[in-house]
């Protein structure tokens, strides 16, 4: 990069940390409670609650993984926004008005709520565990790589800077610099996005402009915009043609975007159930225009390599390919080297910003480390919110004060910071770092799904039932794996949810003998009405996602 574009990029960086730290201090610290630095106060907007979702969620999975998807086998990636879309408006008619109402602050409390403290625990351990050592230690590892090649920065002192930097306006003032800062987050993230895709188009039309640009791709590379893949295509495994869309993919989706705490935290903080709902919407119509920003820029490189002999698509050797259990992460592939450049398609959005002119380049940057930065600091202070308000309260000091739990909060950010550090390095013995993400994430969302919707539709549900959900969700995604190893993953996710739903509902009518659970909901103290705009907007969103797959089957 250049002079300016540097100069572009550490503005970005004095902005985010200004306005961090005036929001983490404009409050004295022995005012603050732990509403304040766990929901915001719950003071949040729409527009802040949606922007601050699409932060947290985007991050060098979609970045780098996604450019790299979309670099190998095209649009098809693109389901898993175009389905996250469709989920957050589920998610906000029928779960949101069930956790707002119920006052909590995390997803185990509404466990214990309706099962016991041992569910809830055993949960909260757990979610632990995936957030430090997958989910941070995954975004630090991935992010210092796009660091390091754009950069020319070592990885380690990558990893160090970008932790540092979340922590330095993230730690100390909670979910409200969090959420306040990913609003101006977004812009960049947006902002810069759009302009990498406009001049990366620009790029393959020599000139001609992103309209021309993108006519050539559909001429030139027309198999990148099929987005339900054939059986016979090779990436089918990844992405298992119509099973996408009526499969495993909605397990992936709700557990992400309904029960997963550093997402749903923002929902909670809103200032009214009405008010998240429309910031569930608004999420929802960005997550369509994120394939704009993530997966076209890697079809374009995918065009501009292969049009400058960089890529010998005849000899093109995959030599690793996996599917993230979590939405909106994807595709890792391999290459082997050409005659003029060695290139991992995960690098496909690292290597594309050396099509963009001075300046742009910095701006583009500062997208990619916006998106980084925003989501280390979403999973750190979700990170903090469970182990205070799970465990270190109810477990360890049952009459702590409200400045005492602020600061057990800050401490576990700053731990879960220093932990994901140290073990992000560690990510490069991998041979594939998605691989990781799959493993230990993916393997548990189909038992967690279970545990949530038959606590919630279905009242005659046990804690037992819960715990043998939440175990065999292990066991069984581990016997399908090792027995069957040909079931496409996502597949795999709706198989084990079935066998996990159907023991609990066994084990719930032996332990219950058929009646009623005695902390079951009733559904009917709960307004599942939704306003006007968000029924329109939940019908626009659905037609187009239609139309989409309609024009690119």
């Amino acid at each position: 990069m250049s002079s300016l574009d540097y100069t572009v990029f550490t503005i970005y960086c004095l902005i985010i940390i200004g306005v961090g730290l005036y929001l983490s201090l404009r409050k004295k610290n022995a005012n603050k409670t732990s509403e304040d630095y766990f929901l915001a106060g719950k003071s949040l907007t729409w527009w802040a609650i949606g922007a601050s979702l699409i932060a947290s969620n985007i991050s060098a999975e979609q970045f780098i993984g996604m450019s790299g998807s979309g670099f190998a086998l095209g649009i098809a990636i693109s389901s898993y926004e175009w389905m996250a879309a469709i989920t957050l408006l589920l998610v906000g008619k029928f779960l949101l008005p069930i956790f707002i109402k119920k006052q909590i602050y995390t997803m185990p409390q509404f466990l214990e709520q309706r099962y016991n403290s041992n569910v809830k625990t055993t949960m909260a351990v757990f979610w632990l565990g995936v957030y430090i050592f997958v989910n941070l230690t995954s975004v630090l590892y991935l992010g210092s790589l796009a660091i390091e090649t754009v950069m020319g920065v070592e990885r380690i002192y990558a990893i160090i800077g970008l932790a540092l930097f979340a922590m330095i306006y993230s730690v100390y003032g909670g979910l409200t610099a969090v959420a306040w800062t990913d609003v101006i987050q977004v812009i960049f993230l947006i902002a810069g996005g759009l302009a990498t895709t406009y001049l990366a188009l620009d790029a393959v039309s020599e000139g001609s402009g992103p309209i021309a640009g993108f006519q050539t791709l559909l001429n030139e590379v027309p198999d990148r915009f099929d987005s339900i893949l054939s059986k016979d295509h090779p990436f089918y495994g990844d992405l298992p043609g119509w099973g996408v869309i009526i499969g495993g993919m909605w397990i992936a989706n709700i557990s992400y975007w309904g029960l997963n705490q550093y997402i749903t935290q923002r929902a909670l903080a809103a200032k009214s159930l009405r008010e998240a709902q429309k910031g569930v919407m608004f999420a929802g119509w960005l997550k369509m225009i994120m394939p704009l920003i993530v997966v076209l820029p890697g079809i374009a490189a995918y065009y501009l390599l292969m049009k400058e002999g960089a890529a010998d698509l005849a000899s093109m050797s995959v030599t690793d390919s996996v599917l993230s259990g979590l939405p909106d992460e994807s595709v890792t592939k391999g290459m082997t080297d050409t005659a003029t450049m060695t290139i991992k398609n995960d690098k496909a959005y690292p290597v594309l910003l050396q099509f963009l002119p001075t300046g742009f380049k910095g701006i583009a940057f500062a997208a990619l480390v916006a998106a980084i930065v925003s989501s280390l600091a979403s999973m750190a202070n979700s990170t903090a919110t469970i182990f205070t308000m799970d465990i270190y309260k109810p477990l360890l000091n049952k009459g702590a004060s409200e400045k005492r739990l602020v600061s057990v909060g800050r401490l576990t950010a700053l731990v879960a910071f220093a932990l994901a550090v140290l073990v992000a390095p560690m990510l490069g013995q991998l041979d594939q770092a998605f691989q990781y993400i799959q493993e230990y994430t993916g393997f548990v969302t189909p038992g967690i799904v279970a545990i949530f919707l038959l606590g919630i539709f279905w009242k005659k549900t046990t804690p037992n039932a819960a715990l043998v959900g939440g175990v065999g969700t292990f066991i069984f995604s581990i016997l399908f794996k090792q027995l069957l190893p040909n079931v496409p993953f996502i597949d795999r996710m709706g198989y084990v949810f079935l066998i996990c739903a159907g023991l609990m509902v066994i084990v719930s009518m032996i332990e219950g003998k058929g009646k009623d659970s005695k902390k079951a909901l009733i559904l009917d103290d709960f307004n599942f009405k939704t306003q006007r705009v968000f029924n329109v907007g939940a019908i626009a969103v659905t037609i187009i996602i239609t139309v989409l797959y309609i024009l690119l089957q």
